[in-house]
């Protein structure tokens, strides 16, 4: 009787230290989304640059491109922007940017500042299209294939491994397609 006593403690310690190490083992930037080969949210937004302008999400449909989730208060976007530049200046894909949370004339600043790598960013002040595409926090980037459905998310900034390893070989095989 006291060896279970003894028996069932270490147990439970024992499959809570697998449970310890099995999540330690995970990448966080590798949180599955529900949205992944479902349709990007429908979206019509102003432009940043030409607010008079608005671009949807069914401008996008028939190409493959990168929805880029920065704003100018965000100090990891920052990690990222040099990675996004020489994206941008390859023409290898059209990256549209959503500036979120955030205010259109910060964020035209900081594109000046910094330079500019979207083909066309767009302002999400209220924050209710990336909700609608279930950001977590800026940055987030979305591989979204010619037919509009969403195939890839990265959680915070794009690193050269995760564009070199699995965003630009996806990319390649959607352009294919």
């Amino acid at each position: 009787m006291k060896s279970w006593r003894l028996i069932l403690p270490l147990a439970v310690f024992a499959v809570l230290l697998v449970f310890l190490w099995v999540g330690l083992s995970l990448d966080p930037r590798e949180v599955p989304s529900p949205l992944i080969g479902k349709p990007a949210p429908a979206f019509a937004l102003s432009t940043l640059h030409e607010p008079a302008k608005t671009l949807t999400s069914d401008d996008m449909k028939g190409q493959v491109w990168l929805l880029n989730v920065w704003a100018s208060w965000c100090v990891s976007c920052r990690t990222e922007h040099p990675l996004l530049m020489r994206l941008a200046s390859a023409d290898v894909v059209p990256v549209v940017g959503l500036d979120y949370k955030d205010k259109p004339e910060d964020g035209r600043a900081w594109l000046a500042q910094n330079g500019n790598p979207y083909r066309v960013s767009i302002v999400d002040q209220d924050g209710r299209v990336g909700i609608d595409f279930g950001v977590y926090g800026v940055p987030e980037t979305f591989v979204v294939d010619k037919q509009g459905v969403i195939r890839f998310k990265q959680i915070g900034p794009v690193t050269a491994e995760a564009l070199d390893q699995k965003i630009l070989p996806l990319v390649r095989e959607l352009q294919k397609s």
